[in-house]
């Protein structure tokens, strides 16, 4: 358990939060970075974004700390917090009234136009975010193919055409040439590299996704996971990466699909 965690859980909400902002500072620039621009909104979005946190007792940390199965990596739920709460002071600054989820969809499908459409947030992200809040046990194939349902149903606005798009295209966030193949290969492609992440360790993991996924610099990589530099982000990156392959071989699969 993250030290900021057992302070939380162990009633210590103050030295929680000191532990929490010390460690996740960066990554919550980082976020923030990805959709201003200007330093002085940075900071200001910063600001806005911890009092949020810190509000009516810490609740945002406390309904995490409460979800003990299914839970999403710290970092990838302060990167879902974050962005949410940037998108927010981003819409009442441009006077943007929040955009509804479309009544013609299932449960999941509006968690899923929720979370991509409404938030921004990647297709990474929003498994992370979902499986965090839901005992189903969704894999990442499963979901893709719902995600691919929900866009067939309600297709994103591209609200944030300039900033960041809301929509990630799949074959930015999968490796290789996965745009040339049919859904379903997409999809078992998908989950594949999924699992054989999964073997990785978390700073791996964690990573790996924001630099392939999320294009986070490595230097800033490096802030976020406690690595000496940017180096050390290509060299276990890429070591992970080759790992992936070997494991795609072992199991006869063709390992251009990560090429």
């Amino acid at each position: 358990m993250e030290p900021w965690l057992s302070a939380l859980v162990g009633g210590k909400p103050q030295a929680a939060w000191d532990l929490f902002s010390e460690r996740y500072r960066g990554l919550m620039l980082a976020t923030i970075r990805r959709l201003v621009r200007d330093d002085d909104d940075v900071m200001d979005v910063f600001s806005s974004a911890c009092q949020a946190l810190v509000t009516n007792d810490f609740a945002r940390l406390r309904r995490y700390a409460a979800q003990e199965s299914q839970r999403a990596s710290a970092a990838t739920w302060t990167v879902a917090v974050v962005r949410n709460l940037t998108i927010d002071w981003l819409r009442e600054q441009d006077g943007r009234q929040r955009r509804t989820v479309p009544d013609n969809l299932s449960a999941l499908q509006r968690e899923i136009y929720r979370a991509i459409c409404l938030d921004g947030l990647s297709r990474v992200e929003a498994h992370g975010t979902i499986s965090a809040r839901s005992s189903s046990g969704l894999t990442f194939g499963e979901f893709l193919r719902e995600v691919t349902a929900t866009q067939r149903a309600a297709p994103c606005a591209d609200e944030f055409a300039g900033r960041r798009s809301a929509h990630v295209p799949l074959s930015d966030e999968l490796p290789g040439a996965v745009a040339s193949l049919d859904p379903a290969e997409a999809e078992e492609l998908a989950r594949r590299i999924a699992d054989a992440l999964a073997e990785q360790p978390a700073d791996v993991r964690l990573a790996v996704e924001l630099f392939v996924v999320e294009r986070m610099p490595a230097a800033d990589v490096a802030r976020v996971v406690g690595w000496p530099n940017g180096k050390a982000v290509y060299n276990r990156v890429y070591r992970a990466l080759a790992s992936i392959r070997v494991s795609f071989e072992s199991k006869g699969l063709d390992p251009s699909d990560l090429a």
